[in-house]
């Protein structure tokens, strides 16, 4: 019983973080991106860290996620994704900043 109860906290305790990768996934982020190694853009850890205790990181990454943005991580631009709306970006800007 007490293995049950643990395994459902421990499963509760991963839903915001698999809900964000889950939108991540579904507009095609992770195409590019992976937690935690570089593909075609940066690993998002590595995002988090670059932006790590600024106060305007979060407005800032979800203006680059639907407009896009060059020059940052290196030479190959990153497109605008049109799919994702401004509460999407938000939501998917503040759960790369929780990245470690």
């Amino acid at each position: 019983m007490k293995r049950a109860l643990f395994a459902l906290v421990a499963a509760a305790a991963c839903l915001p973080v698999l809900a964000d990768q889950a939108l991540a996934t579904a507009k095609n982020c992770m195409a590019c991106h992976a937690v935690d190694k570089k593909l075609v853009g940066p690993a998002y850890k590595e995002v988090a860290a670059k932006y790590a205790g600024q106060k305007d990181a979060a407005d800032k990454l979800a203006v680059k996620i639907m407009k896009g943005g060059s020059g940052v991580w290196g030479p190959v631009p990153m497109p605008a994704n049109a799919q994702v709306n401004e509460a999407e970006a938000k939501k998917l800007a503040a759960w790369v900043l929780t990245q470690k």
